[in-house]
């Protein structure tokens, strides 16, 4: 997987979202999470359109490396 990629899902409410390393296609490699980058992940992805907007692949920002 390239890091240098992420998938972001902006928060429709607060203003925050979350951010995954993905690949240019924006597939994640689940195995790669921690456990909680997991769940926040598959929670994220069962919540869009109610607390998080479609997901978009970005080029990766210091802020979600290393996660």
């Amino acid at each position: 997987m390239d890091p240098s990629y992420e998938i972001r899902f902006n928060s429709l409410y607060r203003g925050r979202g979350l951010c995954f390393p993905c690949d240019e296609n924006g597939q994640v490699e689940l195995d790669a999470l921690s456990d909680r980058a997991r769940e926040n992940y598959l929670y994220a992805r069962a919540v869009v359109g109610v607390e998080f907007a479609h997901p978009k692949v970005c080029v990766a920002t210091a802020m979600c490396a290393g996660r």
